[in-house]
């Protein structure tokens, strides 16, 4: 199974070229500490490496990657929370200023939440009940003439998630006193085009 030497071999060319033209940088991250201004929650889809679509530096980034891209409602019930306690990090602990909520085409959690996660392998699918986080927003569109549905579902699920990081008192708080920012972003893999969502209008356009 060569895949694994193919990770080091990419190492050893990052280790002799990318981290040796960035050694500065990485001694200030080694010394200081990271003090990333942007959080971006994203899929955990090979295909949309947030660091490679938005070209960030180290130290740039605070990334946090799920399927789908999504956010749980604010609860402090039973469970365990990863996503909750990654922006609990991310907001209180490194005091990030943006937070962006990066959808993207063709994401196979959405594709699961519309028609099951499908793996076959007959047990209990942790999938089917992460994306019931989105599933009124599912409903809605599977009982509307929608011609796209994988599409129109892919961006409500940024709005959703975008509404669920607003139900957690401290971002809530940050946004109102404008000490943090929120965005929604989606990316098309086939064509490369990236839209952000527009507060004014709640359109998702192209920059």
């Amino acid at each position: 199974m060569p895949e694994f030497a193919v990770l080091v071999e990419g190492y050893q060319r990052f280790k002799s070229d990318g981290y040796v033209r960035q050694k500065a940088r990485y001694d200030a991250l080694a010394s200081d500490g990271q003090s990333p201004p942007i959080m971006i929650i994203s899929c955990c889809d090979s295909r949309v490496d947030p660091a490679t679509v938005f070209d960030t530096t180290p130290g740039q980034v605070f990334a946090l990657r799920n399927v789908a891209s999504l956010v749980p409602p604010y609860e402090t019930g039973g469970g365990l929370h990863g996503v909750s306690a990654a922006i609990e990090f991310g907001v209180l602990g490194l005091e990030v200023r943006h937070i962006v909520v990066l959808g993207h085409a063709q994401c196979g959690g959405i594709k699961a939440s519309l028609e099951g996660a499908n793996l076959g392998h007959g047990g209990h699918s942790f999938i089917d009940d992460w994306v019931d986080i989105i599933r009124p927003a599912r409903d809605k569109i599977l009982g509307s003439s929608s011609q796209d549905p994988q599409r129109d579902l892919e961006l409500d699920a940024v709005r959703v998630s975008l509404a669920n990081l607003r139900s957690f008192p401290f971002i809530a708080a940050r946004e109102q006193s404008e000490q943090l920012k929120l965005h929604g972003a989606y990316f098309g893999i086939a064509d490369g085009n990236l839209y952000v969502l527009n507060d004014k209008n709640d359109m998702f356009e192209v920059q």
